[in-house]
């Protein structure tokens, strides 16, 4: 079925038809090919339809076109290119999606640190801690989950000023991060917010979470 119908029908076919495996590898490459080619498309639905599927395929020969699309003059494209890169993962993308945290765009900022997040290359770890100052909450929540994909230490402190966050969701989501990291110093600043009525719940099954995963790592049992 020609890719154009695909575009415009996503939800009656995908590019993960499965064609014969003897050409599959040719026609994945041409598919590719034809969704680079529909990033610089006049219709908006098409740039981030190829965008998303982009992402989808895992398409490392679209990381370029990919990083071109982040400054997209409509966010619907460009944050999902962000997004998509992060999902190939490879590291070129690291520098561009840094820059767009810096964006106007607070969707655009979101799904930067999404990306960011998936790569989980070092170098975005300061600039993801500066985003947690973030206004818009919904670019919070994404920090956090991407510093906590990214596990290192040095988001540790910001993670537990977070839980203090004056909203709510933002609290969870910190709460939910620090179970990524481990030490006496997360335990302690989990369990002075047990009173929070807010993320009560979560901060104790965080608490239980850590305590259980560090008594079996000194057990050394294999988790």
């Amino acid at each position: 079925m020609a890719l154009w119908f695909t575009m415009q029908h996503p939800t009656e076919t995908t590019v993960k038809d499965s064609p014969p495996e003897e050409d599959s590898e040719k026609k994945r490459r041409d598919t590719i090919h034809e969704l680079i080619e529909f990033l610089k498309s006049e219709n908006l639905t098409f740039r981030w339809k190829a965008a998303q599927m982009l992402g989808g395929m895992h398409a490392s020969e679209a990381v370029e076109p990919l990083i071109e699309a982040l400054s997209d003059e409509y966010v619907d494209v460009s944050w999902i290119a962000a997004k998509s890169l992060g999902t190939i993962g490879d590291k070129r993308a690291v520098m561009p999606l840094i820059h767009c945290l810096a964006s106007e765009e607070q969707w655009l900022r979101t799904g930067a640190a999404t990306g960011l997040g998936r790569i989980g290359d070092k170098r975005a770890v300061n600039p993801l801690i500066k985003l947690l100052n973030d206004e818009k909450t919904k670019v919070r929540i994404a920090t956090i989950e991407a510093l906590a994909s990214i596990g290192d230490e040095r988001a540790v402190g910001p993670l537990i000023g977070l839980l203090k966050d004056g909203e709510k969701k933002v609290k969870v989501a910190a709460a939910h991060a620090l179970v990524t990291f481990k030490g006496d110093r997360v335990i302690k600043a989990l369990k002075e917010c047990l009173n929070d009525t807010d993320i009560q719940e979560e901060v104790t099954q965080a608490v239980k979470q850590i305590e259980s995963r560090d008594e079996m790592q000194k057990m050394s049992i294999p988790i």
